[in-house]
């Protein structure tokens, strides 16, 4: 299904970058050497570009086909630290391939973007009024003081690009996005280490609108999402990507599908995931621009001290119509979410949420007379599903009474995440405006008392419930309002009330 790249073959020339006068000392600029050097690589048909050790000091590379960047042991590639070489108005990515072919970047060293200098630099030009940055002079919606996205360099670009392998290496203090492959096929990232927490908003890693790519191996630390699929054109998806054996933590969600989901997500297979010190959620799927999602299949996830731990939703930010959401396994879940933010000790973390509070259930949202469709895993939306709560909720910080479910807000337009509706009624999983879902071997825990229920389900259609274990088992700790076609075991049915 996903395809493999061959990366040495037994014509391979190889090319020292020290051979063509480069200075590893970290203070020479080397950015005019290296990228003759890969240009060398390219026109040989097929050139291995050897990065020895040392820091070697660049500002903007262009990869180019049938060239493998080999970084070794040791071996650091720092990006500049004058916020002008990476261009003029919008700033260009520090490694950037554009409508290449048979390309790969290995070895066992460093990409280094040199964030905490470089944002000395922008901030010196913001502040001179040299750097023109709406963002920063007037308005940014997540209330934190940040130079624009255009204004700050991803560390690696990729787009429209074929035969892709990024493997073994390191990249670090990026300012951006760590990496984007955008428009792209056949893609293998494998192993590698991410550790992105300079700044905002830095995904550890992106696929935009990508076909047949895996993700393996990999250890992400981000202040934004570890790892991220995104659909930014109406026209194209992400489709047959695998992720799996990766570590994650992150200021944002650790796996996500979404924000950006115009054409939308297909056939992705998610398994053997492990998520720590995370404040958002462990797995968010999400359609707000038009976007239909298909095919999800996520298993085994253990996640530590994490905020949340299962995010769908259907809303309708962008886009000229609603999008989809439907066939959505999700198996084998262990989540611990704790009190209080659980990403402590970033040094850039993520936007606090604004609104009072109590801990946030899972949930799967779609919108009012739209439904999130066909959610199953061999019939079932969640199966073997185990997350343990902190309690100690309480009514003065914020309440929702069970009376009054009508109030929880719509926010259909509004940006999708976790704690996007405010307090919600149950602690465990609420559920709204879904149709076709089955819960199966599911239990919800408790460290505290919790004074809500367990699960809340508001306009469902064909729900199935079996094997719902609650730290109560009594009346009410299920609660149904405006839900039809309801299949329950015994057990079950005993918790259950209708409002």
């Amino acid at each position: 299904m996903f395809f493999i790249s061959t990366l040495v073959t037994a014509n391979q020339k190889t090319f020292n970058i020290v051979d063509f006068g480069a200075n590893g000392d970290g203070k020479t600029d080397n950015t005019k050497i290296i990228q003759q050097v890969i240009n060398e690589a390219s026109k040989s048909g097929d050139g291995k570009v050897i990065v020895p050790e040392g820091v070697f000091l660049t500002g903007v590379l262009h990869l180019k086909s049938n060239v493998e960047l080999y970084l070794s042991k040791n071996a650091v590639l720092l990006g500049s630290a004058k916020r002008i070489d990476y261009g003029p108005k919008k700033a260009s990515p520090l490694i950037v391939a554009k409508g290449q072919y048979h390309i790969a970047i290995t070895g066992t060293g460093t990409i280094d973007g040199n964030g905490h200098e470089l944002i000395k630099d922008i901030y010196k030009m913001l502040h001179a009024g040299t750097l023109e940055d709406h963002e920063w002079q007037h308005y940014n919606p997540w209330y934190q003081m940040r130079p624009a996205e255009k204004n700050r360099p991803m560390m690696l670009y990729v787009y429209d690009c074929d035969d892709i392998t990024v493997k073994d290496i390191t990249l670090k203090n990026g300012l951006c996005w760590i990496q984007d492959y955008r428009n792209s096929t056949n893609i293998v990232i494998d192993n590698i280490k991410v550790k992105s927490t300079t700044f905002l908003n830095n995904d550890g890693i992106d696929l935009t609108d990508c076909k047949n790519a895996s993700i393996t191996n990999c250890f992400v630390d981000a202040a934004d999402d570890g790892i991220c699929l995104k659909s930014s054109t109406s026209n194209m998806l992400c489709e047959n990507i695998y992720i799996a054996n990766c570590k994650v933590r992150s200021s944002a969600s650790a796996i996500k599908l979404g924000t950006a989901s115009w054409g939308g997500f297909k056939n992705v297979t998610i398994e053997n995931i492990e998520v720590y010190d995370t404040f958002r959620s462990a797995i968010a799927i999400e359609s707000v621009d038009g976007g239909h999602i298909e095919n999800i299949n996520v298993s085994n996830i253990n996640a530590e001290n994490t905020g949340n731990a299962i995010f769908i939703r259907l809303g309708h930010r962008s886009g000229q119509s609603i999008g989809t959401v439907k066939n959505i396994h999700i198996k084998n879940i262990k989540v611990q979410v704790p009190l209080g933010r659980p990403d402590a000790g970033y040094e850039m973390s993520g936007p606090e949420v604004r609104e009072a509070h109590n801990t946030f259930p899972s949930s799967i949202v779609g919108v009012p007379n739209h439904n999130v469709e066909n959610v199953v895993i061999e019939n079932v939306v969640i199966e073997n599903v185990e997350i343990s709560y902190p309690g100690l909720s309480k009514k003065e910080i914020a309440y929702v009474p069970l009376t009054h479910l009508a109030n929880v807000p719509e926010r259909i337009q509004d940006y999708p995440e976790f704690s996007m509706f405010g307090e919600l009624p149950a602690f465990g999983f609420y559920v709204r405006h879904v149709k076709g879902i089955t819960f199966k071997n599911v239990k919800v825990t408790l460290k505290n008392d919790d004074f809500r229920p367990a699960f809340v389900f508001d306009e469902v259609e064909e729900l199935e419930l079996n094997d719902i274990n609650t730290p109560k088992q009594e009346k009410g700790q299920i609660i149904l309002k405006n839900t039809t076609e309801i299949s329950t075991d015994r057990e079950t049915k005993l918790l259950s009330e209708h409002y």
